[in-house]
């Protein structure tokens, strides 16, 4: 992995990222499922960089009519300025999500890879080798949390963030601050903030 990517540096200078999940009121109004859209803010509240599926066309709408949560997409990360910084992929699955992330470039980063286990969500962050770099587990008790670990202790925090009433009342729109806490490795932070996007999908993006 390149030392110099954009994305590794930038999320080096934060000990703490917000991500806001945008809706329009179409969908609000509808309940038919847009692509998804998400602001991400560092440690300032500064708008950091933009986050969109990417459209699919006729296949895209099909499938956020269809399989909604469950669809396959690409995301892509740009800065204010429209520069890609990251590019993330979710292949169609029966079981066990995953999501490859790579930078603009198109190079491969690593991977988030969903595992079975009894009660709790667990996940593997993989480096551009396939090597594990820590895991992702969401405690039964806590649903809304996701702790970074690596060798079972926690460096990390992924978790979902109460909105206020009206807007989780009416929009359905998520937020989550991903916090670094002891993460030193600037590719581990690159890595979790991708596995952000899929925890989303997967566990909290409306369904019905």
């Amino acid at each position: 992995m390149r030392s110099d990517s954009s994305a590794i540096t930038l999320f080096q200078r934060h000990s703490m990222l917000r991500v806001r999940q945008k809706k329009e009121w179409g969908e609000i109004l509808t309940g038919f499922e847009m692509r998804n859209k998400y602001q991400v803010v560092g440690d300032d509240e500064q708008p950091l960089f933009f986050v969109g599926e990417v459209d699919g066309g006729l296949g895209g709408l099909l499938a956020r009519l269809f399989l909604k949560a469950q669809r396959p997409f690409t995301l892509e990360l740009k800065t204010p300025d429209g520069a890609t910084l990251l590019r993330l992929k979710r292949p169609w699955r029966w079981w066990f999500a995953h999501l490859d992330i790579e930078d603009g470039a198109g190079q491969h980063l690593g991977s988030i890879q969903q595992r079975f286990a009894f009660f709790e969500r667990l996940y593997e962050v993989h480096g551009p080798s396939g090597e594990v770099l820590a895991t992702l587990r969401g405690p039964f008790f806590k649903p809304w949390t996701f702790l970074v670990e690596l060798q079972g202790r926690e460096v990390g925090k992924i978790q979902k963030q109460w909105s206020g009433f009206g807007k989780e009342l009416f929009t359905a729109a998520d937020n989550f601050g991903v916090s670094f806490g002891d993460i030193q490795d600037s590719r581990l932070r690159t890595l979790v903030v991708g596995a952000t996007f899929l925890i989303d999908f997967v566990h909290f993006e409306k369904r019905d």
